[in-house]
């Protein structure tokens, strides 16, 4: 009964989410209330969340101050010679704007942490997107799978948590895996390719540069002509229809009222004295947290509180720099907390394990030789259902004895477990997700109707690439 009230839980929760009948905050809290008193155990509920919060604690604290910290850095300018690289490279061209995006997604990605990633990448590309009309659903798409692929890395987590759990070289598992992980990182500029062909395709010659235009002004209006092609909606569906829309002026503010301010050279937050003393911080702050000399919360909570006392020493200052990002601190931890529900009623009441088990049983004996294999595919709708620690720490020891019993080896159950890692990262149950699409102004529903097939292609590409190597 449990294995189908927990597969009914999650079910639930992403078809209302998906259908947008509820917001995701709600969706994480009333659902597993409600399956909780279905279960029998409703007066524990208050256990489990409260244990639930303990286990997220951390992480959400790590996100209010790392968005803070980011955010600052933002505001005085130490992104921008990045996001001035992007622009020229890519030229107001669709396909080289995704392409750029998986790119930058995968070399942020090599600090190990997810929401850093998605503050980085947002922050560089979503005024180019804003202003191009671009889907910021592909941006949100491409970012969350390219981070995905390059989660795998030893100090990214599920790579260190496979190692505990199965007590191996993490070394072991993770280098004889480049070779299959480098292909699914084609694999992922090969949809970023993909999906800016289809983006140009439907906005068509686009232009940053200011171009010579007819204003038309009545008592009310002004209309501009000029050489857009097509206006397609920022965060809609796959393939809005298109409609005229003006060419992109250096405007600072876009009809929806959002600012450019990463673009703008004259905003007032900006320190330009300052930007070796950010960029050599931030980079010792990366270093400190890739080489674990403190928790990663305490880090950009010392962090944080540098930046905001060095680039801005008066009061005012600093409460004016917390407050413009107190919006996107309140979404993301709002949505941690509220996961915190969720996970903490899957565990607590036993579903997680129960589901678990009900699929390990299931495997048939003849399917023992092929554990690697079957390990890399459940690891792909686990990983997303459950917590990497549940998964690795839960599931992965007794996939590895049933593998092990027919002659397949440990390291290779725990190669196939990663393969799971680029749907992961659009995971409801992870919290930087809602980093992600809490910055980039995307409904979480919408990107995941729109990202877990390509994620889910991606990882059966690493798959497929772990077979063919002999890796897994």
């Amino acid at each position: 009964m449990l294995t189908i009230l927990g597969f009914a839980m999650i079910a639930t929760f992403l078809v209302l989410i998906m259908a947008k009948k509820v917001s995701p905050i709600a969706a994480l809290v009333l659902i597993p209330a409600l399956f909780c008193v279905l279960v029998g155990k409703g007066a524990h509920l208050g256990d489990y969340v409260i244990a639930g919060i303990g286990d997220l604690a951390p992480t959400a604290a790590m996100l209010m101050f790392a968005i803070v910290y980011f955010g600052v850095m933002i505001d005085v300018g130490l992104f921008d010679p990045v996001v001035r690289a992007i622009l020229r490279f890519a030229k107001a061209d669709p396909v080289r704007i995704v392409v750029g995006t998986a790119v930058l997604a995968a070399i942020v990605s090599l600090d190990g942490d997810g929401s850093t990633t998605f503050m980085i990448t947002v922050s560089a590309m979503y005024p180019l997107y804003k202003r191009l009309k671009m889907s910021l659903i592909v941006m949100t798409g491409v970012a969350a799978t390219a981070n995905g692929v390059m989660n795998t890395l030893p100090w990214g987590g599920p790579t260190a948590r496979a190692a505990t759990a199965l007590k191996v070289d993490a070394s072991d598992i993770f280098v004889p895996m480049i070779p299959a992980l480098a292909v699914g990182m084609v694999a992922v500029l090969l949809l970023a390719y993909v999906l800016g062909r289809r983006e140009r395709k439907r906005l068509g010659h686009l232009s940053l540069e200011p171009v010579a235009e007819t204003v038309t002004e009545t008592a009310d209006e002004k209309v501009l002509v000029g050489a857009g092609a097509g206006n397609g909606a920022t965060g809609g569906g796959d393939h809005p229809a298109p409609s005229p829309s003006p060419s992109y002026e250096n405007e600072d503010e876009d009809e929806d009222g959002d600012t450019f301010a990463g673009l703008d050279p004259n905003r007032p937050t900006l320190r330009p004295k300052l930007y070796w003393f950010n960029a050599l911080l931030t980079v010792a702050l990366l270093t400190a947290m890739i080489m674990e000399l403190l928790p990663i919360p305490v880090l950009f909570l010392l962090g944080a509180a540098l930046a905001l006392s060095v680039n801005f020493p008066h009061m005012q200052d600093q409460k004016a720099r917390i407050g413009a990002h107190a919006e996107n601190v309140l979404n993301v931890s709002g949505m941690v907390f509220a996961a915190a529900v969720f996970t903490g009623v899957l565990q607590g009441t036993g579903m997680v394990d129960h589901m678990a088990e009900w699929v390990v049983n299931g495997i048939p004996d003849w399917m023992g030789p092929h554990m690697a294999l079957v390990t890399g595919v459940l690891s792909i709708p686990f990983t997303y259902f459950m917590s990497n620690d549940g998964f690795y720490f839960g599931i992965v020891p007794v996939l590895a004895e049933a593998g092990n019993a027919h002659g397949v080896s440990t390291l290779e159950i725990a190669r196939a477990s990663l393969v799971g890692q680029p749907l992961h990262m659009s995971s409801p149950l992870v919290p930087a997700v809602y980093v992600l699409v809490g910055m980039a102004k995307v409904e979480f529903g919408d990107h995941t109707k729109f990202t877990v097939k390509w994620a889910a292609l991606t990882a059966l590409v690493v798959l497929g690439a772990g077979l063919l190597f002999g890796i897994v």
